[in-house]
């Protein structure tokens, strides 16, 4: 599966397939949980025989990793899963090399097992390194635990509430113009322990929750049809997120669509999307040209996403890693220098797993190194990447940035994308006084496709609502658009980032890396912002 499908459900039917892979099991299981005092004597056992064994390091992960998954279409539930995988990682540095084993043999003798096949394999990278594995140091910190502050455990909310909201927000959509509507509903509950030789024993409790849908709506004379997707984001929250309450509603500039912070009304949503799906097979087709562009949070999360946090993982920066993403333009060279613009002064972008209600919001990483926040784009000059404890030393840095990620019990960690966001601007600024000072423009809310080069460089994204900002002033939707520009052009043009209060967050709740491919969760926040001369394509019009 291409990495684009991850990042863009083309067809929400999709979305079936991206469900963890694990047994299926009852509802009511999901509830359960191992104490901590188990887990603590089962890594015991994994880290005893890994040293026993000749290794220098050890780092157990013992994982229930738990999903429920909903899927309607129209007025109907297509499927319910529910899904349980379990069972432990290790990992171990033997000889200056690493090595991995993980077994769902849950058992003492099985878990000892795994940790000296861990200390083999290895033994045997070992013939083959050229140079050792160097970890930056983590101070153990004891029997520690972390979790998401959710205020409703999804797993206690029964089926039939969930799947009759989906249905309510279908019938919605189709009866305000939408011909077809499906919605789904992700959730995801990770229980993670983790345990080194360094003296950390980490239990983590964390949750995740997405409800997106598509409504289409179909010219039947022609046969023509439009789409218009949610604008929820995905969230580290509980099923609260669903609990829609009036003061986390705000309203796009010109109040061309509804806005969701704390909370999402998914029905209000879906009638809003089944209106702009009819109106979409009448707007006006974009004429070509160069635009100034105001990308609101909802659309520039996935721009951030592919321009900057993609480009900015130092695996890629070194060529270590290429799967679905490319390398990156951003290398080593231009970081050392120390003055490579990578956008315009007013551009602040930094890297967190910190921020709450994020997806990338955890205690810990998977290295058990406590998670920060700090600058990628530092007034507009590339300041630094994303480092884990084996690449800290590469670009001078003392520690991890705590960005080590596997997206199983059975999978290895490795460098993934934190929480990568644009800072809100320093002056007061809503998105209504920003649409003033536009001549000639766009207005683009919502995430569409996207093209990006190898290299993170050279891009074009799309969206799901355009309108035409003329002399200050909203006006008509329009259709078929999408921008181009390369990276560093791009954040150049920005002269105009709204404040704090418009700063929101989007996200990827299926974003693919590595190989085999491992699927991670991250969010992007952002205030709206302004691109000057821009230069917009018509998608419908044939070249040549």
């Amino acid at each position: 599966m291409e990495r684009r499908t991850f990042l863009n459900f083309s067809s929400l039917a999709l979305g079936s397939m991206l469900v963890p892979f694990g047994r299926a099991i009852a509802a009511e299981e999901l509830l359960s949980s191992m104490p901590a005092a188990a887990k603590k004597a089962l890594a015991d056992t994994a880290l005893n025989a890994a040293t026993k064994a000749g290794a220098s390091y050890c780092d157990v992960r013992i994982g229930r990793y738990l999903s429920q998954f909903i899927t309607t279409r129209d007025l109907n539930v297509e499927n319910v899963a529910n899904t349980e995988s379990a069972g432990v990682g290790v990992r171990v540095i033997c000889n200056g090399a690493y090595g991995f084993a993980a077994t769902s043999d849950m058992s003492s003798d099985g878990i000892a097992n795994a940790a000296r096949q861990a200390v083999a394999i290895a033994k045997a990278n070992a013939r083959l390194q050229s140079e050792p594995v160097q970890l930056a140091p983590v101070t153990g910190v004891g029997e520690v635990a972390w979790a998401t502050p959710i205020k409703k455990d999804w797993r206690a909310v029964p089926i039939k509430e969930k799947a009759d909201l989906l249905i309510a927000a279908n019938k919605a959509g189709m009866d305000n113009g939408a011909n077809f509507m499906q919605s789904m509903l992700f959730q995801v509950n990770q229980q993670k322990y983790f345990a080194s030789t360094d003296g950390s024993y980490i239990d983590q409790d964390v949750h995740r929750l997405w409800a997106p849908f598509q409504a289409t709506a179909v010219d039947k004379a022609s046969g023509k049809f439009r789409s218009r997707s949610g604008l929820s984001s995905p969230v580290g929250k509980g099923y609260e997120y669903l609990d829609a309450r009036p003061e986390h509603k705000i309203k796009a500039a010109g109040g061309v669509a509804t806005l969701y912070t704390d909370s999402y009304d998914i029905i209000e949503d879906a009638r809003a999307a089944g209106r702009d799906a009819k109106r979409k097979l009448t707007a006006k087709s974009v004429v070509p040209g160069k635009y100034d562009l105001m990308l609101s949070p909802e659309h520039l999360w996935l721009t951030i996403h592919e321009n900057v946090g993609h480009p900015t993982e130092l695996d890629r920066v070194l060529g270590y890693e290429a799967n679905y993403a490319g390398t990156s333009f951003a290398t080593l060279d231009k970081w050392e220098s120390k003055k490579f613009k990578y956008g315009a002064q007013i551009v602040n972008l930094f890297a967190d797993k910190v921020t709450p209600g994020s997806l990338g919001c955890v205690g810990y990483d998977d290295e058990g190194v406590k998670t920060k926040r700090w600058d990628i784009i530092k007034d507009g000059i590339l300041v630094n990447y994303q480092a884990t404890r084996d690449q800290a030393h590469i670009i001078g840095e003392k520690e991890s940035h705590g960005c080590s990620y596997a997206d199983s019990w059975s999978t290895v960690q490795f460098q993934r994308m934190p929480n990568v966001s644009l800072a809100a601007g320093k002056s007061k600024l809503t998105p209504d006084e920003m649409v003033k000072g536009i001549k000639k423009g766009i207005y683009i809310v919502g995430d569409g496709s996207f093209s990006i080069d190898q290299q993170r460089y050279n891009f074009q994204f799309g969206g799901q609502l355009f309108y035409e900002i003329k002399d200050g002033k909203i006006g008509q939707m329009l259709e078929d658009v999408a921008y181009q520009a390369n990276t560093q052009e791009f954040w150049s043009s920005c002269s105009a980032i709204c404040d704090e209060r418009d700063w929101r967050m989007g996200g990827s709740f299926f974003d693919g890396k590595g190989q085999p491919p491992q699927i991670s969760i991250v969010s992007h926040g952002s205030s709206t912002a302004r691109f000057n001369g821009i230069n917009v394509i018509n998608t419908a019009r044939k070249i040549g």
